[in-house]
């Protein structure tokens, strides 16, 4: 069993999965030696309740919401969001307890890509309105014939994730031309993913025949979308939104169905219920002109698998090395305007030694790693620090017989 030490006490560390789970991923959570406790119904009151009763370590999730109540007081030292996106988890809280934030991104891309132009081929086609009217026994070829195509259009991507950079494939596979906007995508890089490349949103808009977002949900993301990108878009063109709904505005996104004959594909959408089953009113209920899915954009077994084995591995980095892959909520040193360096003999107490001497002059330490060198003989502690040491501490860490030599260097 995976031990580790509470209240001078040894205790089997515990994993609590709070969500529909393969049934792999629990076999290979098992192998891992740690207790799993599998209670995928578990919300709210009732979730907060058994994180505390249980004393769980690691916090498994899907869709279920993760709140500062349930994090407050916890024992857990990380969550794992069976998932991309992390918006369902209060990351602040979290960073103020100490706890480990991870995901699984780029698990689910293809599942979500595939989805994505099943709904752009739905909307081209219009094929859930066939199938609805032919179901009623309703011919109606005259007026479902009158599709625009794939062949030739320019697919507009808003993102260049795992996701998008699947859909680039696809597309080129319909004989689609590609135009992408990232903050990241640079003019080389798209020129090797032979793309093209737009400043804005707002330009993906007024250059493409379908759009299709692939974002996070962050601040920047928020309402990313507006009544202003929709003015842009092509009349008769198509929208596609497999990824948050907040990142689009909705009413826009209405307006511009209603007021320009665009057609919508949604995964997503304000007002989606939150659990597996449920029931939906709301503006896109019967909307013409909008097609709507269960949020299913992840929801194939390929995928599910993918995530599994990625939980085990995050489970298995974290109860090996106290720490884990994929953590969403480290800072990195964004106060620190230098660089410690220091080589030294791999020894008890060496560390200590030179953070002890920077707290003897008031050095506030930002991020720090020691890297241990092969043989297990001698490591360098790479500390990201928030001013400059004087010459009098450097001369002090190397007092400590086991310190080679210390040098700082500017940010």
């Amino acid at each position: 069993m995976i031990l580790s030490l509470r209240g001078g006490n040894l205790v089997v560390m515990k994993v609590l999965i709070a969500d529909k789970f393969e049934k792999s991923g629990l076999e290979g959570l098992k192998s891992l030696n740690v207790e799993v406790i599998y209670e995928p119904d578990l919300k709210d009151a009732a979730l907060e309740a058994r994180i505390k009763e249980t004393s769980a370590r690691i916090l498994v999730v899907r869709s279920t919401k993760v709140t500062a109540p349930m994090i407050e007081g916890s024992s857990l030292g990380v969550i794992i969001r069976a998932g991309a996106g992390y918006n369902t988890i209060d990351v602040d809280a979290a960073s103020r307890q100490g706890i480990l934030v991870t995901n699984c991104p780029g698990k689910n891309s293809q599942a979500v890509a595939e989805l994505a132009f099943g709904l752009i081929i739905s909307c081209d086609r219009r094929i859930p309105e066939n199938v609805i009217q032919l179901n009623e026994g309703k011919w109606n070829k005259k007026e479902f014939s009158e599709a625009r195509g794939l062949y030739g259009r320019t697919l507009g991507l808003i993102g260049m994730g795992k996701i998008s950079q699947e859909m680039i494939v696809r597309a080129k596979a319909f004989g689609m031309s590609v135009v992408a906007q990232s903050r990241w995508m640079t003019p080389d890089v798209a020129a090797a993913l032979g793309i093209g490349r737009a400043e804005t949103p707002e330009e993906v808009a007024f250059l493409s025949d379908v759009v299709s977002v692939h974002v996070a949900l962050t601040p920047q993301t928020k309402g990313l979308l507006n009544a202003d990108f929709f003015a842009k878009m092509r009349p008769g063109s198509i929208f596609i939104n497999t990824s948050r709904a907040e990142v689009v505005d909705q009413k826009a996104l209405l307006d511009a169905v209603e007021n320009k004959g665009i057609r919508a594909g949604l995964d997503v959408f304000e007002g989606e219920p939150a659990g597996g089953t449920g029931t939906y009113e709301g503006p896109i209920q019967n909307h013409p002109g909008v097609f709507a899915t269960h949020h299913i954009g992840a929801s194939t077994e390929q995928a599910q698998e993918a995530i599994a084995a990625e939980v085990v591995r995050i489970v298995r980095e974290y109860k090996t090395q106290g720490t884990a892959p994929n953590v969403v909520n480290i800072k990195r040193a964004e106060k620190a305007t230098h660089l410690l360096v220091v080589r030294h003999l791999d020894r008890v107490g060496v560390l200590a030694h030179v953070l002890s001497v920077l707290r003897d002059e008031g050095v506030n330490v930002q991020e720090m790693e020691n890297i241990i060198l092969g043989g297990a003989q001698a490591a360098i502690a790479q500390i990201s620090i928030d001013k400059e040491p004087s010459i009098q501490s450097l001369m002090n860490m190397k007092l400590h017989e086991c310190v080679f030599d210390a040098s700082v260097f500017s940010l």
